[in-house]
């Protein structure tokens, strides 16, 4: 190797170490998500998924009552609990109780940043489902209302946009390798049960799903990719970074 070329080689390699290396993977994560998606919803449009989306959903149903999920009565209450972390309402309560959080906190720069992710994938949620505009399943009695298109399932998918956006970035101000897994593996776990759930109360193709988990995990982590980099020019406030003095805050120690 020549010494001009080495002399970049070696640039190259200091530049990149500055970078976590999840954070060099995210370009590609992201790229393998939206081929995923792609892919899934072309399978959808042509019909390849009318035997084992219709196959997976009865297999949550009992045999001599398709009305009836499997599993006792206190399993189908318990669904409709985790469905609920998904909805609308508790997802603007979470989003809105974080942003407040980091407005007191004055990181007001990612209290913007956090809006606008959550609600950009809330955007992105409502284009997908108009532009397929799946009809919902029709198999079994729905365990719940709904109101708009099936894929990809809002639930599951806003579920990935939110508690991975929000685990992410809390998992970030944590040095502590099995405080951070704890955090993102309980988004991860949570995320997981709620778009299970919408196939156990029958009011999602299984595909409905995996179409939202796939779509909002590129989002979050796409959304991720960019606070960090953010964060390191200087554009949104590092997790460690002290807080802005106040001299009339009322939570200043006694002297």
């Amino acid at each position: 190797m020549t010494l001009p070329a080495f002399s970049f080689a070696q640039r190259l390699l200091a530049r990149l170490g500055r970078y976590e290396l999840s954070l060099l993977l995210v370009p590609g994560f992201v790229a393998g998500a939206v081929w995923l998606f792609i892919e899934l919803a072309d399978e959808i449009l042509e019909g390849e998924t009318h035997r084992i989306d219709p196959a997976l959903l009865l297999a949550m149903r009992k045999a001599g009552d398709l009305a009836e999920p499997i599993g006792p009565r206190w399993l189908e209450e318990m669904m409709r609990d985790v469905t609920a972390f998904g909805s609308t309402g508790p997802l603007v309560f979470l989003t809105l109780a974080a942003v407040i959080y980091l407005l007191l906190r004055r990181r007001h720069r990612t209290a913007l940043f956090v809006f606008l992710a959550v609600g950009g994938g809330q955007l992105l949620s409502s284009l997908l489902k108009l532009g397929f505009d799946r009809p919902r399943p029709d198999l079994v009695p729905h365990g719940m209302t709904v109101y708009t298109a099936s894929f990809p399932s809002g639930h599951a998918m806003m579920a990935a946009v939110t508690y991975l956006t929000l685990g992410a970035l809390l998992a970030r101000t944590e040095t502590r390798r099995r405080l951070k897994a704890y955090i993102m593996l309980l988004a991860l776990l949570l995320t997981l049960l709620i778009g299970i759930s919408r196939v156990y109360l029958g009011v999602h193709w299984p595909s409905d799903v995996l179409g939202g988990w796939i779509a909002g995990s590129a989002w979050a982590a796409m959304c991720w990719s960019l606070a960090v980099t953010l964060q390191r020019r200087g554009r949104l406030e590092r997790e460690n970074a002290p807080e802005d003095s106040d001299p009339s805050s009322e939570d200043r120690p006694a002297a």
